[in-house]
């Protein structure tokens, strides 16, 4: 059965962490939806112009995993957004996997996807999400996968495939030949 996956682009998204499940999980055979915040063309952080898939609505909660990218004014459009944070809690609760990188945990930690459970973020913005979700546990990993809570998190921009990985796995896949076929061992070999 095919895994189904939203990403959710803002202006301002980091666009290596955007694109980079999309990549993944569409080369395994997922269905992987660029799914816009608010309206289907997006501008980056860096001013590449994307058209999304589709906007916003409550088909959110049919995916297997949802996926936020960073990018500072992205993850802070993401965080803002009070109908992605009923929706993303709908998700919570029902136990599907959430998966969020670079800035965009401080959108969970506003949701309160993170209190109790383990993550990672961006350097230096874990003391932001450690006021807002005391109990959230910091862990200093490129991917965190917190089993219990089905979240991923993961740090930055060079940390997008292995994120993407970790989010294929967490919801079926088998990435060995992806990552073969992707040069990722040689680059986790030889970097």
């Amino acid at each position: 059965m095919t895994k189904t996956a939203a990403v959710l682009f803002a202006n301002g998204c980091e666009e290596v962490e955007a694109l980079s499940p999309i990549d993944v999980l569409r080369r395994l055979g997922a269905q992987a939806d660029m799914v816009a915040l608010d309206k289907r063309n997006v501008v980056s952080a860096h001013n590449v112009h994307l058209v999304c898939d589709k906007v916003l609505d409550d088909s959110l909660l049919d995916y297997d995993i949802v996926i936020f990218p960073g990018g500072g004014t992205g993850a802070k459009n993401l965080r803002e957004s009070d109908r992605l944070m009923a929706l993303m809690q709908q998700r919570a609760q029902q136990g599907k996997w959430n998966a969020a990188m670079c800035a965009a945990p401080t959108a969970f930690s506003r949701y309160g996807l993170l209190d109790g459970h383990d993550y990672t973020v961006f350097p230096g913005m874990s003391d932001q999400i450690q006021a807002e979700s005391p109990s959230a546990k910091y862990q200093d990993g490129l991917v965190v996968v917190d089993q219990a809570a089905h979240l991923i998190t993961s740090r930055g921009p060079a940390t997008a495939l292995a994120y993407s990985y970790a989010i294929a796995e967490a919801i079926g896949y088998d990435t060995a030949d992806v990552k073969e076929a992707m040069q990722y061992n040689y680059l986790k070999a030889n970097i």
